[in-house]
Parts: C-alpha cells; structure tokens; sequence
C-alpha cells in the first residue's frame, strides 16, 4: 500500500511538473509583455535622451522634394515628453532649385515643407509618450492588447538570448489597424524588435471618393536593455507611398534613433516580475 502512495505521489509530482514547465502560449507571453510596457512607461519618465530624426519626400520616379534632419533633447515627464529642438537643417526643392535651410523651414506653405513637418510632429514626436513614439503604433501595451490575436511562430536565438517570435493581427478583420510581427525576449518578457504592415487596405470609398491611399505602408521599432533593465526603443523606420487628394503622389521615408541615455536620478536596479502571471 505504501509503495502505491509513492508511485501515485511519483506520478502526481511527474504531471504537477510539467504543467509548470508547460509552453508558453502566445496570449500568456504577450500578457506578461503587457504588464512590463505598462510598467516601462513609469520607468522610461527618469531618462533624459536625444532623439535623431530624418523624414524625406521623394515623386514616384526618385526626384528629392524635401529631406530634413531634426535633433531633440528629450525630458520625459508624469505626463508627457517634453522635447527640445536643438537643430534642424533640410534640403527644399523649390522654383528649379535646391534650397538650404537651418533652424526653420523656408516657406511654411510649400507642399512637401507641410508634409514633412507634419509627419515629424505627429507620427514620431506624439507628445503623449514618455519614449518618442506614437503610442498607437504597436499593440504591446495591456488595454492595446485586448483588440489583437497572438499567435507563437517561433521561439530562436537572438545576440545569444533566447527569443520568442509573435504574430499578430486585429481581432475584427475589417478594421485598419495594424498586423506583424514582434520578437520577445523570453527572459524578460520584453520586445526586442517590431515589424508591422497595415492589416487592410485604405477602405474603397475612401480611395476612390478622397483620392487617398497608403499602399504598403508598415513600421519597424527595436529596443535595447539599459544597464538596469529599463528596454527602451532605440530606432524607428518606416518607408512607403502616399497617393492624397489625386494630385499628391510622393514617396515617404521616416527614421529615428533614440541615443546618449541618462538617468534623472538614481534609482535601484529594475526587476519584472512574472512569476505571478501563468
């Protein structure tokens, strides 16, 4: 009888162990993601960095229109980013000809002059991040999470770390909003690269009633670990075609790189938990 109990005990031990060490699914790895990002927000608000940004304007057959370089000091705060222009410097295609410019763009109502500025202020410089980056770019955050569907692709190596590759798309099939791919790293639940593409085309009515379209166009973000663990996005790229209003057909090229980190103050070194999260 004893000797049943230890082999009934051997068995049950056996089964509890690999429920623990059971896979992960993609919704369990993209859960304790959530949890970091939401966190990462408060620590990312004690970093002071610059920020490196290059948006240009180009006519389908590669003519340069506008190419413009900004440099920012950023401040994150309980709210918001504030950030600082330290320099801008461009290049203006304007009446046949090649226009320098620093400090400020020469004529606010040239076409690819709005454009470029436009872009700038408002896909990569949004205001309402600690980090630089539009918020509602990648679906990584808790509440953002809520409207995709994860799926595991693959689980790889990655700079010598163990990495988990996740598909995701919206969960309603007819809404614009974005699909991709985000590898994670598998010991700190944090996202190491982001690579996203529109799930959908711009809706018909629109492109045939306002002449707009985006074909092709995607985002790419990585992330780098900070000496005491804060993940922070270090470079953000996207390149594709606008075709607007019928007469506005340019070819855009945005990137940005986040360098030169440093701490407000000192704070202890950070640790995720996620042993809480199964």
């Amino acid at each position: 009888m004893f000797r049943l109990f230890l082999i009934c005990a051997a068995i049950g031990c056996g089964f509890l162990s690999a429920q623990t060490n059971a896979p992960l699914t993609a919704d369990q790895i993209m859960q304790r993601v959530g949890v970091n990002q939401d966190r990462s927000e408060e620590f990312r608000r004690h970093y002071v960095y610059r920020q490196h940004v290059r948006v240009t304007s180009r006519k389908t057959n590669g003519k340069l229109m506008q190419d413009e370089v900004a440099d920012y000091l950023v401040v994150p705060n309980a709210e918001a980013s504030t950030k600082k222009l330290t320099a801008l410097n461009g290049k203006s295609w304007q009446k046949d000809k090649y226009v320098d410019y620093s400090g400020e763009q020469p004529n606010h109502d040239h076409l690819d002059g709005d454009l470029v500025s436009d872009l700038r202020d408002d896909l990569v410089n949004e205001n309402r991040t600690k980090d630089g980056i539009a918020t509602d770019l990648f679906p990584l955050k808790s509440k953002e999470q809520e409207k995709y569907v994860f799926k595991l692709v693959d689980q790889e190596t990655i700079n010598g770390r163990s990495a988990y590759r996740i598909a995701f798309r919206p969960k309603d099939k007819d809404e614009t909003a974005w699909k991709g791919e985000a590898v994670i790293d598998a010991e700190e639940f944090q996202p190491i690269t982001i690579f996203t593409k529109l799930a959908r085309r711009v809706p018909f009515w629109v492109r045939t009633a306002l002449g707009t379209d985006l074909p092709d166009v995607g985002f790419s973000v990585s992330y780098k670990r900070q000496p005491d663990g804060v993940w922070f996005p270090v470079s953000f790229g996207t390149e594709f075609r606008l075709h607007a209003v019928f007469f506005i057909n340019r070819e855009i090229t945005v990137s940005l790189q986040n360098s030169d980190f440093e701490k407000t103050h000192v704070d202890s070194v950070i640790h995720y938990e996620t042993s809480s999260l199964h």
